[in-house]
C-alpha cells in the first residue's frame, strides 16, 4: 500500500493499491487488462470523490501523442491526459485556440470533459460540447474510437462520463483561429449588476461577477476578443497572498467577516489587460477552498443568488469567499447539468480551513428549489433517485455503461451508490 492520494482542496483522500503513469497506449491497455478496480485522475480538482479508489489509480499526463490539426483547421486530435494549459499553448503554436476555457487551467482535458467543466459565455457551452470524437481504452483493454458516426451510443455516453465508460487517450476537439482577449475588471453595485447583467452578457463574449455575501458591490469581469497586440501583463503577484491573509483573519475572527469584505471591496479598482486567450482566461488560485456549484435555469439565476445571499446574512454565517455567477449555454449531452437549456452557474465557496459541510448542506435546498442541477465535480448530496429524476437520459447512460463494463471495473464506491450500479 502506498501513501495516500488527496485532491486539490485536501477534502478527498484515498489509499490506492498502486499509482501508474503509463507512457503509451499499449502500456495503458495492459494495465487496464490486469487491474481489478481502477480510476483515472487528472489534477484532482474535483471536490466530490470521483477519483478515490483502493485499486489502481492511473495518471495520463505522461501519455503523449501528436497534436494533429484537421485540414480545415476546425478541429484537432489532442492527448486526453494533457492539462488544459499544455493543450492551449500547443494549439497557439499552430495558430489555434480553444473555443472557451474555465477559470483555471491545470485540469486534464479528459477530466474537464468527463465532469462538464465550463467557462463563461451566454452562447458558449461546457468543454464537453467541444468533443467530436474519442479514442478509448475500454475496461477489457481493447482500443476503439467513437463519434456521432461510429459507435454513436458510446460517444454520447463518453461526452460526460465521470470516467465510467472508457479511458480516453486522445480526443478530437473543436478549435478556432487563435484570438486575443481584453479583460476588464470593474466594481459595480449588486443591485445595478442584477439589473444590467443580461445586457453585459449580451455585449461581451464572456461575463461574470463575484459577490461577497456581506458587500453591496460586486466585482464584474468581462472578456472580449480584441485586435490589441499589447504585451501580456500577468496579474499582480501578491493578490493571492493578500487574500490568504484575509481568509485567515476571517477564520480567526468570524464576526468580522462582513466588515472585512466591505473593506476589501472598497479597495477594488477598475483594470484592463490584454493577451492571448489562453493566458487571459486562467486565474491564479493558490488559496484552497471547497466548492458547491449549481446550474440553475437562466431565468431563475439571479433570484437564486439573491436568496442565497439573504440567507447567509440572516444567519450571520462566516462565508469568506465570494459567490461566482456566470451564464452557460445549454446542450444535448445525456448527463450534462445544461441538458435542460441555458443556465446560470452559481458557485458557493468556503475557505478550506473552515468547516463547509453544514453550510453546503443547508444552502443546497435553495438552489434545488430554483430548478438547479449540481456540477458533478463540486459538492452536492444527490442520491440515485435524484439523478434519475433530474436527468431523463441517465438510464440510457447506465445501459451503455453496463454493456461496456459489466464488472464495474471503472466504478468506485461513490459512483456505485450515486447511480445504483
Amino acid at each position: 500500500m502506498i501513501d495516500r492520494w488527496h485532491n486539490w482542496s485536501g477534502s478527498v483522500a484515498a489509499r490506492p493499491a498502486s499509482i501508474a503513469a503509463p507512457r503509451s497506449e499499449d502500456e495503458l491497455a495492459a494495465l487496464v487488462r490486469r487491474a481489478g478496480k481502477l480510476r483515472v485522475v487528472g489534477a484532482g480538482h474535483s471536490f466530490t470523490p470521483l477519483c478515490a479508489t483502493d485499486g489502481t489509480l492511473i495518471q495520463l499526463a505522461d501519455l503523449d501523442s501528436p497534436v494533429e490539426l484537421a485540414a480545415d483547421g476546425a478541429s484537432a486530435w489532442v492527448p486526453a491526459g494533457w492539462s488544459l494549459r499544455r493543450i492551449a499553448a500547443a494549439l497557439w503554436q499552430l495558430g489555434c485556440s480553444l473555443p472557451n476555457q474555465g477559470d483555471v487551467d491545470p485540469q486534464s482535458l479528459a477530466g474537464a470533459i468527463a465532469t462538464g467543466t465550463h467557462g463563461t459565455g451566454a452562447e458558449l457551452g461546457s468543454l464537453s460540447t467541444f468533443a467530436r470524437a474519442f479514442r478509448l481504452v475500454l475496461p477489457d483493454g481493447s482500443v476503439v474510437e467513437c463519434s456521432r458516426d461510429a459507435r454513436p451510443e458510446l460517444y454520447e455516453a463518453q461526452r460526460l462520463s465521470l470516467g465510467l465508460v472508457g479511458i480516453a487517450t486522445r480526443i478530437r476537439i473543436d478549435v478556432v483561429p487563435a484570438y486575443r482577449l481584453e479583460q476588464r475588471i470593474a466594481r459595480v453595485g449588486l443591485d445595478e449588476v442584477c439589473e444590467r447583467f443580461a445586457g453585459i452578457a449580451a455585449t461581451h463574449r464572456h461575463a461574470e461577477f463575484f459577490a461577497f455575501p456581506y458587500a453591496d458591490d460586486v466585482i464584474v469581469k468581462t472578456l472580449h476578443p480584441t485586435a490589441d497586440d499589447s504585451a501580456f501583463r500577468p496579474p499582480r503577484g501578491d493578490a493571492e497572498a493578500r487574500f490568504q491573509r484575509l481568509c485567515d483573519l476571517c477564520r480567526a475572527l468570524p464576526f468580522a467577516t462582513g466588515w472585512m469584505q466591505r473593506r476589501l471591496m472598497a479597495g477594488v479598482r477598475g483594470s484592463r489587460r490584454v493577451g492571448p486567450a489562453h493566458q487571459i482566461f486562467p486565474s491564479e488560485r493558490r488559496v484552497r477552498f471547497e466548492e458547491m456549484e449549481y446550474e440553475v435555469p437562466r431565468a431563475a439565476g439571479l433570484a437564486a443568488l439573491r436568496e442565497a445571499i439573504r440567507w447567509i446574512r440572516r444567519r450571520r454565517l462566516a462565508v469568506i469567499f465570494p459567490f461566482e455567477f456566470r451564464w452557460t449555454a445549454g446542450d444535448d449531452i445525456w448527463l450534462s447539468p445544461f441538458h435542460a437549456g441555458p443556465c446560470a452557474s452559481i458557485s458557493l465557496h468556503q475557505y478550506a480551513r473552515k468547516r463547509w459541510q453544514a453550510l453546503f448542506r443547508d444552502a443546497e435546498p435553495i438552489f434545488r428549489a430554483h430548478g438547479g442541477r449540481p456540477h458533478w465535480g463540486k459538492r452536492h448530496t444527490l442520491a440515485a433517485r435524484d439523478v434519475f429524476a433530474l436527468y431523463p437520459r441517465a438510464r440510457d447512460f447506465c445501459a451503455v455503461r453496463r454493456r461496456i463494463d459489466p464488472d464495474r471495473k471503472l466504478a468506485n464506491d461513490y459512483l456505485i451508490r450515486l447511480f445504483e450500479l
